[in-house]
């Protein structure tokens, strides 16, 4: 823990008790408390303080858990409760996990879920250039300019922002593969829409090191101890 202590809604927060933004309204609700006092939303922990919530001991060190989770069309990436769809209820995890980025309600394919808020921060920085890969069907034959388009690039009016330049590889008459470096919001449906293309199915199969082959639909595993060590090494 920090020297100068960490955010009360943090240390809620990782310690899986809720997000931090339900986190500061348990605390302006009176329901937190620090070393016997009603807690204020911006109190900082310190080391050998003690936080309690609804009545029991809150702490915070937690096994480090890492899913793979084959995420179905449907459900939403988000921790929201008010969101019935919401993937952390729908995985219905012993320990409180967040999604690594998101993946659109229609898309599927590889979500990684984890309690770890700083591989979370450090999988999302885009400027690392970290790939992600796509196989996508999309409702038109597909063409060599089509390809080209894709892979070198294109302008998405309602973000404002041209996509990186990125590996687009035909696959069939409809499907494609794609490997992204960047996370812009629904990126691949819109640049096909500059096309003139609509997306019929988005599966996303490999996020870095990590592979979706061998997880069923709506199942997920943990981790090995060699794909954590690689993905460590890429980070």
């Amino acid at each position: 823990m920090e020297t100068e202590g960490i955010r009360l809604n943090k240390y809620l927060s990782e310690a899986g008790v809720c997000s931090r933004r339900e986190a500061d309204r348990q605390i302006e609700a009176g329901a937190v408390l620090v070393n016997g006092r009603t807690a204020m939303v911006g109190t900082r922990i310190m080391p050998g303080d003690c936080v309690e919530y609804q009545g029991r001991e809150v702490h915070n060190r937690q096994k480090p858990v890492l899913l793979l989770l084959n995420k179905p069309p449907g459900i939403v990436c988000t921790a929201e409760k008010r969101e019935k769809n919401n993937v952390v209820d729908y995985l219905h995890y012993p320990v409180r996990l967040y999604p690594v980025g998101r993946l659109d309600k229609n898309s599927r394919g590889l979500l990684l879920m984890t309690n770890q808020g700083d591989l979370v921060n450090r999988i999302m920085r885009s400027r690392n250039y970290h790939e992600k890969e796509y196989i996508v069907r999309v409702d038109r034959p597909i063409n060599a300019d089509f390809i080209r388009r894709m892979s070198e690039g294109l302008y998405l009016p309602e973000l404002e922002v041209t996509t990186r330049p990125c590996k687009v590889e035909k696959q069939s008459k409809y499907v494609f593969r794609i490997v992204l470096t960047q996370g812009l919001n629904r990126q691949i449906r819109r640049m096909c829409a500059v096309c003139g293309y609509q997306v019929r199915d988005l599966q996303r199969v490999r996020i870095m090191n990590l592979m979706l082959t061998g997880i069923p639909e709506g199942q997920y595993r943990e981790i090995t101890q060699d794909e954590y060590k690689e993905l460590m090494e890429l980070l």
